[in-house]
């Protein structure tokens, strides 16, 4: 990733984290779900795309076949933390975004995983 092109947004601070637990915070003009699972942070877009509304920081996060994953509270598809990608539909894949913590701060990129790529 390009660090000259993203932003790094803090959207809370680290004991506002509990884990298991997502977070929806707004980074530009996402809205975007971060979670803390065994002392790693991840953001991936709070969109459920099956039930089109910002809903996945309110899901259960859990272990599917390996994969660490969060279950949408509406439809219970399930959406890999590290790659966006749903496990029951491979052609949807959610962003995902670099996360950070800095002095105890949790930061959240202003640049998905796939548009630092595409860069």
């Amino acid at each position: 990733m390009d660090t000259a092109k993203s932003k790094w947004i803090t959207v809370c601070t680290q004991e506002d984290m509990v884990p298991y637990l997502g977070v929806c915070a707004l980074v530009g003009n996402e809205q975007v779900a971060v979670f803390l699972v065994d002392e790693q942070f991840y953001a991936i877009s709070n969109y459920d795309p099956f039930s089109r509304a910002n809903v996945l920081s309110r899901g259960l996060v859990g272990d599917l076949k390996g994969e660490l994953v969060v279950a949408s509270p509406i439809y219970k598809q399930h959406f890999s933390l590290a790659t966006g990608a749903c496990l029951e539909d491979d052609s949807i894949h959610l962003a995902v975004y670099p996360v950070r913590m800095q002095d105890g701060l949790i930061q959240v990129s202003s640049e998905s995983v796939a548009e630092s790529k595409a860069a």
